[in-house]
């Protein structure tokens, strides 16, 4: 509860200083902000702080999870994939929030304070070099047209080397625990998130797989109306629940630095993150016009906790972000709900959620 009301007193203050003002209908807690630094795992940060914010919930506790705990057996598992697939397949830092909930209920769980994913040295993430070094080590037994098994303790190697090796026991809050004990603990259940996208070249109330490059591990996503999918978070964040967004970034309104990501009718306005302007309207056919001609890509995934509106009565969404303090609100940013109409790529949820319509629709899954 402390946590929570620092943020809200953070929010209100530095709203003082700014043009845009906004005002809080719902804050949900989570946990501090963190910086991914020169890497491509925004991914593995914003389902971290959504799992975080979920034991929260759940009255678990404040949990710090080490998001390189699980990129690194991500990379483990884009590699293999690479392998059979011949070089045919994405290896790149980015992956999805399912690939995080399927590897907890793989390998488990891991506090920051166990595994930073930091080499000794090392004060910031950095997988430029490290991936180079993968990617390049995996081409390069390819062309032997019949790879041995030797390539997989080599790249076991080179993660010990830029990341450091993976615990396999530890000591938390004064037991000795595993991975999967940990997340067994914690009563982290991977049946209870679902994957939600909404788009028109699927139909809907079935599942398909995302056509996204990093969609690698070819995870189902249950396509909804966009309708549905906004009333769906919309009920998370009322609910006490927070959501797991991926979404495009690349848009001039959008401004991590300035903590404002909007879609407004004239891009050029000198006052565009100063204050709030009429901004375009959104709807679904737009939406997919704008995924198949690339305008809308797969770019970033962040931490939506809390709900807000500004001096105009415009509606906004409460994102956590992990490129560190930046922004006049630390870190954190205002998606306007039309921005999220249009550049929202897919959710993830908790299935308590759901309209009931979704609802029937995971249980026949089940």
């Amino acid at each position: 509860m402390k946590l929570l009301i620092f943020i809200s007193s953070l929010f209100l203050s530095v709203t003082c200083f700014a043009q845009y003002e906004f005002e809080h209908t719902k804050d949900v807690q989570c946990t501090n902000i963190k910086n991914q630094s020169r890497t491509g795992t925004c991914w593995s940060f914003a389902t971290s702080s959504f799992i975080e914010s979920e034991l929260m919930r759940m009255g678990k506790g404040n949990h710090d999870l080490s998001e390189m705990y699980v990129v690194r057996n991500i990379y483990k598992d884009k590699a293999q994939n690479y392998m059979l697939r011949q070089g045919k397949a994405n290896f790149s830092q980015g992956s999805l929030s399912h690939d995080l909930i399927r590897m907890i209920a793989s390998k488990g769980v891991v506090p920051e304070s166990i595994y930073s994913g930091l080499a000794e040295g090392d004060t910031a993430h950095n997988h430029s070099e490290m991936e180079a070094v993968l990617k390049g080590m995996m081409d390069a037994v390819l062309k032997s047209k019949k790879p041995s098994q030797k390539w997989k303790s080599a790249f076991d190697a080179v993660l010990d080397t830029y990341m450091g090796p993976c615990p396999e026991s530890f000591e938390y809050n004064g037991k000795m625990t595993s991975p999967k004990e940990l997340a067994s603990d914690l009563g982290l259940d991977s049946k209870e998130y679902v994957s939600l996208t909404s788009f028109s070249h699927h139909p809907y109330y079935e599942k398909f797989i995302l056509e996204i490059p990093d969609n690698y591990s070819n995870g189902y996503f249950y396509n909804i109306p966009l309708e549905e999918l906004m009333t769906i978070m919309d009920q998370a964040v009322d609910q006490g629940y927070t959501v797991a967004w991926d979404g495009d970034v690349s848009e001039k309104g959008f401004s991590a630095r300035e903590g404002i990501a909007v879609l407004p009718m004239d891009e050029k306005r000198e006052d565009l993150f100063k204050q709030p302007g009429d901004e375009i309207e959104a709807n679904a056919s737009v939406r997919q016009a704008q995924f198949e001609n690339y305008t809308t890509t797969d770019d970033h995934l962040m931490h939506l906790v809390g709900k807000a509106k500004d001096q105009n009565g415009t509606p906004y969404y409460i994102i956590k972000n992990s490129w560190g303090e930046i922004s006049p609100y630390k870190g954190y940013m205002y998606m306007s709900e039309t921005y999220a109409k249009m550049k929202t790529v897919a959710i993830m949820v908790h299935k308590d959620v759901l309209t009931q319509k979704v609802k029937d629709l995971v249980a026949e899954d089940d």
